[in-house]
């Protein structure tokens, strides 16, 4: 257990994780690019911890022992950026034009190390783990860091976000989805260039990828599924800027979406089989390409019982979700290898959203995360 005494995170400690916050919001990273950000958070465990850490190239993790024969668990936070100028003026501002850490994983990062120090003062009666991951905007992180839950037999894993519209310090909770599944998906068709004066020589796709969107409301109506099932429109781009030429190539780019994996699965297929169709209606090759591919992000009760366990005693107010966010969230890779939870801490029901030009990771909800993860540690 966590030595007598210890059951409130120290100033010294705080203060050293928001500094750190400032830093790493200073100098941010986009995805697969963080080599600055993962070296001075191992820069900074190794000179205010004892911790062990094991470095995995683009992320690392540190670890705290506390013997062979006990339990081992796991908290993870993501430390990439996005590519999105500052726009606020604020004394540690970014210094990499068009890229700032607008959704927050400067805070998520800070607050791991926060937590810590404070293990690594206090001890514990678990072997932790802090994983520390990069690329979580591109779904590219957890998918290449979930192999490390096998390795350290990690027995349970746990993870925050921030979240705006929520009341501030508040930590919110849902079991099953807390985040949809979903994938980027490319419908490329190729027919037959010809003349403009002469259409009926050619095989033109803009027929066949219209059809394909005038199909989507069919498969996305509420009726047909248990959950929620989204397909957005995200670029059509058919023929070329020349009136003499018709149209021979084009590409369609949806945003596929789902409460449930299986229903996104179900959709993928729908669109798929109904594109192979229309190719072979009007003639054409017909191939798919998917990016930015997040599973569903899927809480175990049993994990999200502690989460409102601690809450309780530490006396945080606890908000129970109704439904989880349509937003994606690649830890749904590591709950496909073993229990645990992601919960949201309030920003502030007005504060400025993630992703937006006025938003800003609120210090005051480091020491909730840092809290909150030490309660965890203890059960």
């Amino acid at each position: 257990m966590l030595v007598k005494g210890a059951d409130k995170l120290k100033r010294e400690n705080l203060e050293l994780a928001i500094q750190l916050r400032h830093e790493l919001h200073q100098n941010p990273e986009i995805s697969n690019h963080e080599a600055w950000t993962k070296q001075h958070l191992i820069n900074f465990l190794k000179g205010y911890t004892n911790l062990e850490i094991v470095d995995r190239g683009l992320w690392f993790y540190a670890i705290y022992h506390a013997g062979e024969d006990k339990k081992n668990i796991a908290f993870r936070a993501d430390f990439d950026a996005v590519p999105m100028d500052e726009y606020i003026d604020i004394p540690y501002g970014s210094n990499n034009p068009g890229v700032s850490h607008k959704c927050g994983h400067d805070g998520h990062a800070a607050s791991l190390a926060g937590f810590a120090l404070e293990i690594d003062q206090n001890g514990a009666d678990k072997n932790i783990f802090f994983l520390f991951q990069h690329a979580e905007e591109t779904g590219d992180g957890a998918a290449q860091c979930a192999a490390f839950i096998k390795e350290r037999g990690i027995e349970e894993i746990f993870a925050y976000h921030n979240m705006s519209g929520m009341t501030l310090n508040s930590v919110n909770v849902i079991d099953g989805t807390s985040n949809f599944a979903s994938r980027g998906m490319t419908i490329y068709m190729e027919g037959v260039p010809t003349h403009a004066s002469q259409p009926e020589l050619g095989r033109n796709p803009a027929y066949a990828i219209a059809k394909v969107i005038n199909s989507i409301p069919v498969y996305t109506e509420k009726e047909s599924s248990r959950g929620m099932v989204l397909c957005t429109v995200i670029q059509v781009n058919i023929g070329e800027r020349a009136f003499g030429i018709a149209a021979s190539k084009g590409e369609l780019l949806l945003t596929i979406r789902a409460q449930y994996e299986d229903e996104l699965d179900e959709l993928q297929r729908n669109l798929e089989n109904l594109a192979r169709k229309q190719g072979e209606e009007y003639g054409l090759k017909v191939l798919f390409s998917y990016n930015d591919v997040f599973p569903a992000t899927s809480n175990h009760k049993e994990s999200t019982d502690k989460i409102r366990h601690v809450c309780r005693k530490k006396g945080f107010n606890l908000v129970e979700m109704e439904i989880g966010f349509r937003g994606s969230e690649d830890f749904g890779h590591y709950l496909k290898e073993t229990k645990g939870a992601i919960c949201y801490i309030g920003n502030g029901e007005n504060y400025p959203h993630v992703h937006t030009n006025n938003y800003d990771f609120p210090d005051q909800i480091i020491e909730t995360a840092v809290e909150l993860f030490k309660g965890l540690a203890e059960l």
